[in-house]
């Protein structure tokens, strides 16, 4: 058999060698082995850093590590390389020795015996799918002194007792359908190689079947299911469990990359392998399925991760985790320590808008600190732990003011992921946490049910038996509550959450891709709430309407009276004029924090309002509008609704906020400085190119990685005026890394600096200028185009409310396309009228005179995230505008 024959695997790699057994099984017996290796790839004269020990499962051979083969010795010694690799065929799999049935402790024993016939030394890194997981891990747990590190993707170590082994593992151990669907025909491999996402090339599926053409050579198919440890009485299940609590005591550097759309290794057995691994690196690949290998980058991961974490005691691992600025143990002031000192002030604390029969509902601090001391005492009491998780699907108000607090107090992680993210956002958000409790109002919990969430249920009303056997709640919020009081109050608190433990999980709104998980600790956050604090000035005595979710997190921790407006928080423009004004005057309000989309729709309703609520808001000394750049018009109209306030407009995100900030006379003394600069690949940049969002916050740092001609950001970190790139960040309340998101936080960690995905540049002042998303970058002949300015200029056309820039084509030749949404509204989708493309291309010219517009579209609603209702998704516009420019049926994008 040639090797050329299979796609991807280089000539010289396919080897066989005979191998004596020392198996129980069949000791003394003689077997020959295939095994793809690498060895011949690597330079003569370097010696490699390692070997890759790789193991496949059922049905498939050596050929799924076919990608890791060519790049591992290719790699430099300044790349963290070459390493060796060993991609095994297990006996009676692929094209090694058909020796009869093998039980997983046989099959753990051969792959010792292969690597003591091939001489393989130290250091040993065990790459495992599927059955290859247990198998190399058993190989690890009894070559400890060749270990270095372990690399698992889609597998298991264990079956929770009570629970069935996955559905299609049932299927294939029925009687019936066992030796048919296994050995008889090729259904099994047929129906495995069907799971890849997306379908694989034909050519690369056939040499997935090569080695099973036959039912002769199906036997081992058939017995891997045999084997399948389904509960104690079966033959491996010992060797097994030797295996899942063996593995506990491994302190090698681990990494598990995960498909989580995989019916038979779901993510519950993802969270068994942490539980049991917790140091380890975990990336899932949202959208990948059981072959993980071939739906994503699995071979470029595990070479970049090899990198950073081998040898482990290498000097300035680069972990990328967090800013690498921190506050000291001295400056730390955990979120509930305002509670705990205002105890017994009767002052409100809370007030929540949306109480009984519309009426607000309040809290003074003693009884906010009680009933915060209650919900700790009761979920400690009902089985919650210091570092469960809890997914908090609770609506802005009271009650998830004193959850939060509850939950940061006995250390345990709160999961905050809204409704906003839409039912797919939300589920995949849910899942991809792997809550230990979900904590939701009925509709969150059906909805826990039909996605099939992780995770005990609390509801937040008492169910009536029928729902509470449907939606599978544990326990309800008074139940929480009625024990709290039954527990005896400990003389002191219990666990004691330490500054660097984590505290919660904060995901992004998903404008840009889905949702990402952000973690933060107790320090971090304590960073964010300190440096809110010191930028704005709030303190106790503040009152503060928080209508953007994350301040109702921490309006208790600043000592502000806080209050929630009758909207949807989920969906920002719900927010009227009068609901902001009664808000404010249920406090006698003197801050507001609102969202961009939010304020427009305030502005829309403002004639509604009466003489008394335009009193109140008159009172208000500061608003806080973020989640989006903000222009110079919009805070100017809205300044006429709060004439006393100073306008503050923060930048961030998710991952950190707030890093600059600027008001209102600041924008204004901004557009008056531009200047002009010589820019970064021969560009020229002004002042004006972007939206200004002013210097950092006091204990942030920015800096700028310059474009190269190309577009790629790949200049050192600077702070040079007049250069655009990606905006770097560093300040003590930056994340401290993404959730099960490896592959992601290593790109966005760089040198202590986190690299956020947005592009701009600063001004001879200092000044950020914002000019969109690294990824929405236009990547044309003449260099790279960020499209803020050009949307800006746009949007100054008469009848023209918003607009986008976006690129089509090829990389290196994308040209520019215009896409307005337009007031009013059009009426269809699709080219814009030829006097709407004249004024456009007006515009632009007197300051962008090297754009060149192909093509002017319109649309009757630009698409935005639900979350922020502000940021429009261009990605899907230039799918969309490249469609309608190829002829192809005009929709709405």
């Amino acid at each position: 058999m040639v090797t050329s024959a299979w796609p991807g695997v280089p000539e010289g790699c396919s080897r066989y060698l005979p191998v004596t057994s020392s198996a129980a099984v069949d000791a003394g017996a003689v077997h020959r082995w295939h095994v793809l290796d690498n060895a011949a790839l690597l330079p003569a004269d370097v010696e490699p850093a390692g070997t890759l020990l790789c193991v496949h499962g059922n049905p498939t051979w050596s050929y799924l590590w076919r990608s890791l083969l060519e790049p591992a010795a290719r790699r430099t010694a300044e790349e963290g390389g070459p390493w060796r690799v060993i991609a095994v065929d297990q006996l009676d799999m692929g094209l090694s020795a058909r020796t009869g049935p093998r039980r997983l402790a046989d099959r753990v024993t051969d792959l010792g015996d292969l690597t003591h016939a091939l001489g393989v030394t130290g250091p040993v890194v065990t790459v495992g799918h599927d059955w290859g997981g247990s198998i190399s891990l058993g190989w690890a747990l009894d070559h400890p002194d060749l270990l270095a590190g372990v690399v698992l993707t889609n597998t298991a170590v264990h079956q929770p007792t009570g629970t069935p082994i996955p559905w299609p593992l049932r299927l294939a151990l029925h009687p019936a359908v066992h030796r048919p669907g296994t050995v008889g025909t090729t259904a099994f491999i047929d129906v495995t190689l069907g799971l890849a996402r997306p379908a694989l090339d034909p050519a690369v599926r056939r040499a997935y079947r090569t080695p099973y053409r036959h039912t002769r050579r199906r036997g081992g198919v058939g017995q891997f299911v045999a084997d399948i440890p389904v509960d104690a009485g079966t033959p491996s299940f010992p060797e097994l469990d030797r295996i899942a609590e063996g593995i506990r005591a491994l302190t090698v550097p681990a990494l598990m990359l995960w498909g989580p759309e995989d019916p038979i290794f779901s993510d519950r057995y993802l969270r068994d392998l942490i539980d049991r691994l917790p140091h380890a690196d975990v990336h899932r690949f949202e959208g990948a399925g059981h072959l993980v290998i071939e739906d994503a980058p699995v071979a470029a991961t595990v070479l970049d991760w090899l990198d950073r974490r081998l040898p482990a005691d290498r000097p300035d691992t680069d972990q990328g985790r967090g800013s690498r600025l921190t506050l000291a143990d001295r400056d730390h002031r955990p979120l509930w320590a305002t509670l705990e000192e205002r105890a017994d002030d009767t002052a409100t604390a809370v007030v929540d808008m949306g109480g009984p029969g519309g009426t607000a509902a309040r809290l003074g601090w003693d009884a906010l600190a009680a009933r915060v001391d209650r919900l700790r005492r009761g979920l400690l009491a009902v089985g919650v732990r210091p570092g469960h998780r809890i997914s908090l699907l609770v609506p802005p108000g009271i009650d998830l003011t004193c959850l939060i607090y509850a939950s940061l107090r006995l250390g345990a992680v709160i999961v905050v992921a809204d409704a906003g993210l839409g039912p797919r956002g939300l589920s995949r958000a849910v899942r991809g946490a792997g809550p230990d409790w979900v904590i939701g109002i009925d509709r969150a919990l059906v909805a826990a049910r039909a996605f099939g969430w992780p995770g005990r249920r609390i509801a937040m009303r008492t169910p009536d038996p029928v729902t509470r056997r449907v939606l599978g709640v544990d326990h309800s919020l008074a139940e929480v509550l009625a024990a709290g009081d039954a527990a005896p109050a400990p003389a002191d608190p219990g666990h004691e959450p330490q500054p660097d433990d984590p505290a919660a999980i904060l995901f992004t709104s998903g404008s840009t891709g889905p949702a990402k998980g952000v973690a933060y600790t107790h320090r971090q956050l304590a960073a964010m709430c300190r440096a809110v604090s010191t930028t704005y000035g709030l303190a106790p005595g503040t009152a503060l309407v928080a209508a953007f979710a994350p301040f109702a997190l921490l309006g208790p921790a600043l000592g502000a009276t806080s209050v929630s407006p009758a909207m949807d928080v989920t969906a920002p423009a719900t927010l009227t004029a009068s609901a902001l004004a009664d808000a404010a005057a249920a406090v006698e309000a003197t801050a507001v924090f609102a969202s961009p989309a939010a304020l427009v729709n305030v502005l829309a309703t403002a004639e509604g309002l009466d003489g008394v609520q335009r009193e109140t808001l008159a009172r208000v000394d500061l608003l806080l509008s973020a989640g989006a750049p903000i222009g110079e018009p919009l805070l100017t109209a809205v300044a006429a609704l709060v004439p006393h306030a100073r306008l503050h407009t923060p930048y961030g995100m998710t991952e950190a906020l707030p890093i600059t900030d600027i008001d209102l006379p600041g924008i204004r003394a901004a557009a008056a400085d531009a200047l002009v600069a010589p820019g970064s690949a021969g560009t020229v940049t002004g002042a004006g190119n972007g939206v200004c969002v002013g210097t950092p916050v006091p204990g942030a740092r920015v800096a700028i990685s310059a474009f190269d001609a190309a577009g790629s950001p790949v200049g050192d970190p600077s702070g040079v005026p007049g250069v655009s790139g990606e905006i770097l960040v560093a300040a003590p309340h930056v994340k401290d890394h993404y959730d099960r998101l490896y592959r992601t936080e290593a790109a966005a960690f760089d040198r202590g600096w986190h690299r956020t995905g947005d592009v701009g540049h600063l001004d001879a002042a200092g000044r950020l200028w914002v000019e969109g998303r690294l990824q929405h970058v236009l990547s044309t002949s003449a260099g790279p185009v960020t499209p803020v300015e050009a949307e800006q200029r746009m949007s100054t056309v008469d009848g023209v409310a918003r607009t986008a820039l976006v690129g089509v084509g090829p990389a290196g030749a994308q040209v520019a396309v215009a896409v307005v949404e337009t007031d009013p509204g059009a009426r269809t989708d699709g080219p814009a009228p030829r006097h709407t493309a004249q004024a456009l291309r007006s515009a632009l010219a007197p300051v962008l005179p090297h754009l060149d517009l192909a093509a002017v579209l319109q649309v009757r609603r630009l698409p935005t995230d639900i979350r922020h209702n502000s940021k429009v998704d261009r990605t899907a516009l230039a799918g969309w505008a490249a469609d309608v420019l190829a002829g192809k049926r005009v929709s709405a994008p």
